[in-house]
């Protein structure tokens, strides 16, 4: 069963005014929605609540949006959409790093905030049908499980957040293929549309990182490519 239905959304925000605005605005699509205006608050809400999601402002008094992504997603994984008042691509990639699926940069529009909550619920769907695909897939010294969702690099494990481990499964499943950002973002996150070009290319730098940057091949001005042999 999908997890977009009725699905419950935990909103942290220290802005009372945005906190509540966003908060109208799920409800009103459907959702239910609880609240946290803090750090620890957010913890002790996913903790207590279980949310199906958690919309996550960066700059939260007690500690940050990254410290309480780190602790979230180290107890049960979680699609996390990070709201960040700075467009610096440092700033995303740790967000990204510690867990978070996706991000927006305020000042947003609810328009686009509500597409992007549904686009990664429907993320968590899509996840289930990419594991299904061929359980393994070797490409040299580059091993990925998809049923036990593990990945190695020259033997050595290698710890991918949830999103990077499904962007390498679609590439994988096409060694060599170049896919589109179009292609990428409606095949991991269901939703094709242009949006969230930016999101994979902040997530294709970040699997670099992790598994090789001439392992991923850029065709600019189309998309990636998986490369069999790097």
């Amino acid at each position: 069963m999908s997890v977009s239905a009725g699905a419950k959304i935990l909103v942290v925000e220290d802005e009372p005014v945005i906190n509540q605005a966003v908060t109208d605005r799920l409800r009103g699509q459907g959702y239910e929605v609880v609240q946290a205006w803090d750090g620890p608050g957010a913890v002790q809400q996913f903790t207590a609540t279980a949310p199906d999601l958690v919309l996550l402002d960066v700059m939260l008094p007690g500690f940050d949006g990254h410290e309480v992504c780190r602790r979230i997603q180290a107890a049960r994984p979680v699609p996390v959409l990070m709201l960040t008042a700075r467009d610096d691509e440092a700033d995303i990639l740790v967000g990204l790093g510690v867990g978070a699926d996706d991000y927006l940069t305020k000042p947003f529009r609810m328009r686009e905030l509500v597409a992007r909550v549904g686009a990664l619920l429907r993320r968590v769907d899509r996840a289930a049908e990419l594991a299904a695909r061929p359980t393994t897939a070797d490409l040299g010294d580059l091993r990925v499980d998809a049923a036990a969702r593990r990945v190695w690099v020259a033997a050595t494990e290698v710890h991918l957040t949830p999103t990077e481990f499904d962007l390498l499964l679609c590439l994988a499943a096409s060694p060599g293929v170049v896919l589109t950002r179009e292609n990428l973002y409606a095949e991991i996150w269901g939703w094709p549309g242009a949006s969230g070009t930016r999101t994979v290319d902040s997530h294709v730098k970040a699997l670099r990182s992790k598994i090789g940057a001439d392992r991923v091949r850029t065709v600019h001005g189309v998309g990636y490519a998986l490369e069999p042999g790097a």
